[in-house]
């Protein structure tokens, strides 16, 4: 008689070869994410018993009711002393299916991220808005738990994080934090920053932004004063801006963008390379701050003016992607074929390979980590 499937079993060893991720459905053999690449593991295809059970275990009691009537829900699970995990449960083909992402507990600085050492500079902000944008998997949440820890070592402040779910767990240190999830604190995202600026913060950490009303949410509290931090889905600096700008209707827009002029700080754009090596990641970023120029160029809608100013020079440390993936290139990092997959603009990375483009002995200086 086959062994049954036990989930913190299966969630240890998946920790132990390093996934960042497990894919569980029935009738399907379980499958994780190792560095990016999807992995099936040679094992029986799951029941829909299994899946019961898995779910069973792993659904809080105080969500266990609402499981059964919703198709798509988040939350949080924990084995203590291994990991925190997120999880996301819904269906598919009339069938559950669960996707599970490893938090790991202990939370890395910038240098350990390997990261722009420059990042430091929006954690020592007073107020306005930073974004961290990027597609699902790379690294996003990551790096704000970097921003906000750092923060919370160098700093006395209130934190107040806003989450769906709650993914790293933060100690009080120099700072103290407050931590509330959606659905379970507050009701919503909009709410929760709305009622976060009665409670005495410094910093609000929004774990997403959503919606228009999450945008007005933290367009507001950056405005009054706060420090606000938030992901988007978004590939870089100018994708960013036109994506807020566009949820609001044409003739609010001009308005909009003169808040994200007057609160922006910085926005940061990351994705995960893969080592030329095979082993592990390596992020490659984009770094936008927000200087007078850059201000000017949004209130006036001329995104596409913010590329060649961040390209011309290497001041308030910005940086394009290119130049990032070039430079993990020219490091021996990642492969050509690897860097030009993830560029957005490929005749221009291969430029710079061939070594034509004048931008290229710039780069070096702004890794600061390296």
């Amino acid at each position: 008689m086959p062994e049954k499937f036990n989930i913190n079993d299966f969630l240890r060893k998946a920790i132990s070869i390093g996934a960042s991720d497990v894919h569980l459905r029935t009738d399907e053999r379980p499958v994780v994410r190792k560095d990016g690449r999807i992995m099936k593991i040679d094992m029986p295809k799951l029941t829909e018993d299994d899946i019961d059970v898995i779910i069973n275990t792993l659904v809080p009691k105080n969500v266990k009711t609402k499981a059964m009537s919703v198709f798509d829900l988040d939350f949080s699970y924990e084995i203590k002393g291994l990991s925190r995990f997120r999880v996301n449960l819904s269906r598919q083909l009339n069938k559950s299916a669960i996707v599970i992402r490893n938090v790991p507990y202990v939370i890395k600085n910038i240098q350990e991220l390997k990261l722009p050492i420059s990042m430091e500079q929006f954690a020592s902000l007073n107020n306005g808005l930073v974004l961290v944008t990027g597609p699902t998997g790379s690294g996003k949440s990551t790096t704000l738990a970097s921003l906000i820890d750092y923060i919370n070592i160098n700093y006395p402040k209130h934190i107040i994080t806003i989450e769906d779910p709650i993914e790293f767990v933060f100690t009080s240190k120099k700072s103290i934090i407050s931590q509330r999830q959606v659905g379970i604190d507050t009701p919503s995202f909009p709410e929760g920053v709305k009622y976060a600026m009665r409670q005495d913060p410094d910093v609000i950490l929004i774990g997403e932004i959503r919606d228009k009303e999450t945008i007005e949410s933290a367009l507001k509290a950056a405005e009054t004063g706060h420090l606000v931090f938030a992901t988007l889905h978004t590939n870089d600096a100018v994708q960013t801006i036109n994506r807020i700008v566009n949820i609001f209707d044409p003739q609010d827009r001009h308005y909009v963008r003169s808040q994200i002029a007057g609160t922006l700080r910085g926005t940061i754009a990351q994705k995960l390379i893969n080592n030329q090596n095979g082993e592990g990641r390596h992020p490659a970023c984009e770094i936008l701050v927000c200087t007078s120029t850059v201000k000017d160029f949004i209130i006036k809608d001329e995104l596409e003016q913010i590329y060649d100013l961040v390209k011309k020079g290497s001041f308030n440390d910005m940086l394009t992607m290119n130049m990032s993936l070039f430079r993990l290139y020219e490091k021996g990092i990642a492969s050509e074929e690897e860097v030009l997959s993830k560029s957005d603009n490929k005749n221009e990375l291969q430029q710079m390979i061939k070594g034509v483009f004048h931008g290229t002995k710039d780069i070096k200086g702004r890794f600061d980590d390296e």
